[in-house]
């Protein structure tokens, strides 16, 4: 898992120096474990893990809402949240994994939404957690 997170380092801060007012991305797999993270404070403090987390709850919401649209696919695939101080978003990104962005009240949404949309374009198949095989005793 470090060495993924190694590798996307330059993914993720290349969002985040394009998109002024980020705060933090992360890559996470659907069950909520954070693959990659970037923090524009420089800090590693749990925000990543806590986000990841609680974005499995979100995504996991998200799709039971859509299987409401009778023409959809039943999948998520963009939420936003605006709270009091700024934006958070969750983006599918690929098999089992999604973008999520913490950002401020400032931030340009259009350009977040574009610019997140741009990433899991280019580079989706890369932003992927396959599902973990059952741990078996042997």
């Amino acid at each position: 898992m470090t060495q993924q997170r190694l590798n996307m380092d330059w993914i993720l801060k290349d969002l985040a120096a394009g998109v002024p007012q980020t705060r933090h991305v992360v890559v996470l797999s659907s069950d909520g474990l954070c693959i990659a993270q970037f923090s524009t404070d420089g800090e590693e403090d749990g925000t990543a893990d806590r986000l990841a987390a609680a974005c499995a709850g979100l995504q996991s919401l998200s799709a039971a809402i859509a299987t409401e649209f009778p023409h959809g696919d039943g999948q998520m695939r963009l939420v936003v949240i605006e709270v009091s101080g700024g934006f958070f978003y969750l983006m599918a990104a690929g098999a089992g994994a999604y973008l999520a962005v913490l950002a401020d009240s400032g931030v340009d949404a259009g350009l977040m939404g574009q610019r997140m949309r741009d990433l899991v374009a280019r580079i989706g198949e890369h932003l992927s957690s396959p599902p973990r095989a059952d741990e078996q005793d042997t």
